[in-house]
């Protein structure tokens, strides 16, 4: 029955995960492993998020509100005036952007180095995956990338980019989007780190979709609620799209308590900038600037597989860019944890 597997996932791999903190610790006989590999919030969601998630637990009989209408209440009050649609993590909402307005066969662009998820998705629903490479230094260069979308109904681009760390300038986005004829996907998962600002150009262009989610800066990876700000002729055709009931009443709750208590989102950024710069200045291999939640290593003469392997040995979970498209075998990325987590990374890798 095998041969009825469709042809781009029966001679491919899927989406590369990093090892399992569980998995490390039973291999090397490691009680407590310092988990810097999946770019999470090491703190607790907000005590805000965890009341409103228990007090909907109480009504999971009944199904969610196929609007998620009160917690786009909610990203409203956070970010201003904008249109929103919601999603099981920001992997739901870009399967469904692409579900809306991608024909099978047709072109959608990727810029890469970057998240694979985008290209998996594309091809998931019979699209043709276009990959524009970045320049040396990582950067995007707005013309060749903006050439390589003519025809292209969907592209996306990833600011702060993942794995790189390294952030498009908006007025470089907005050059490609005044070229573009189609819709550009702005990933924006780790913008809250920086300090660009993207949203304006929500207000001057109809062919922008900014891809948030609550997973990182405010610590609700486990319960997958991303959201997108979407220009308004969007908006219905892709509630049309979208998965019935997707977005879960208790993940909606906890999203929205969460946007309503700053504080732990002021911590968590104060938290990351003192320990981005304290890896710059303490590894022994070249670290990337970065304006998210992780940095890039560059581990040669080792790849990034073997440096993964001997981390892990000293009880250290980081991830491997091999996986990456269009990234050499000689990178790793280190998300920042908690401070013990940070101080075990350094004096690991001084190690090896």
């Amino acid at each position: 029955m095998r041969r009825l597997v469709r042809a781009c996932y029966a001679g491919a791999a899927g989406y590369s995960y990093a090892k399992s903190a569980g998995d490390v610790a039973r291999e090397h006989g490691i009680d407590r492993v310092a988990r810097l590999a999946s770019n999470e919030n090491p703190r607790p969601p907000s005590s805000a998020a965890i009341e409103a998630a228990t007090a909907a637990l109480r009504e999971a009989n009944r199904y969610p509100d196929t609007r998620a209408s009160a917690l786009v209440e909610a990203l409203r009050r956070y970010h201003g005036d904008y249109r929103f649609v919601t999603g099981v993590g920001m992997d739901g909402v870009i399967e469904t952007v692409i579900r809306t307005v991608v024909e099978p066969g047709e072109a959608v662009v990727v810029s890469t180095p970057t998240f694979s998820f985008y290209g998996l998705a594309a091809l998931a629903h019979g699209a043709r995956v276009v990959n524009v490479p970045r320049r040396e230094d990582f950067s995007v260069d707005p013309a060749a990338f903006a050439g390589a979308c003519r025809g292209a109904k969907l592209a996306f681009l990833c600011s702060p980019n993942n794995p790189t760390g390294n952030s498009v300038p908006p007025e470089a986005v907005e050059e490609i989007l005044d070229r573009m004829e189609g819709l550009l996907f702005l990933d924006n998962a780790y913008v809250d780190f920086s300090e660009i600002d993207y949203r304006l150009l929500m207000r001057r262009h109809e062919n922008l979709v900014i891809g948030r989610t609550m997973s990182k800066i405010f610590a609700l990876a486990g319960l997958r609620v991303g959201y997108a700000f979407v220009p308004e002729w969007l908006e219905p055709f892709y509630h049309r799209a979208a998965t019935p009931f997707a977005l879960n009443s208790v993940s909606a709750a906890a999203a929205a308590g969460a946007l309503a208590d700053a504080g732990p989102v002021r911590e968590a950024c104060d938290h990351v900038r003192r320990w981005r710069q304290r890896f710059a200045e303490e590894v022994p291999f070249p670290v990337f600037p970065s304006d998210a939640n992780f940095v890039m290593i560059d581990i040669k003469p080792l790849t990034g597989d073997e440096a993964v392997e001997r981390l892990a040995a000293n009880g250290v979970l980081v991830r491997s860019c091999t996986s990456f498209p269009g990234l050499g075998d000689h990178y790793i990325r280190v998300s920042i944890g908690e401070d013990w987590e940070n101080v075990r990374f350094i004096e690991a890798i001084r190690r090896i």
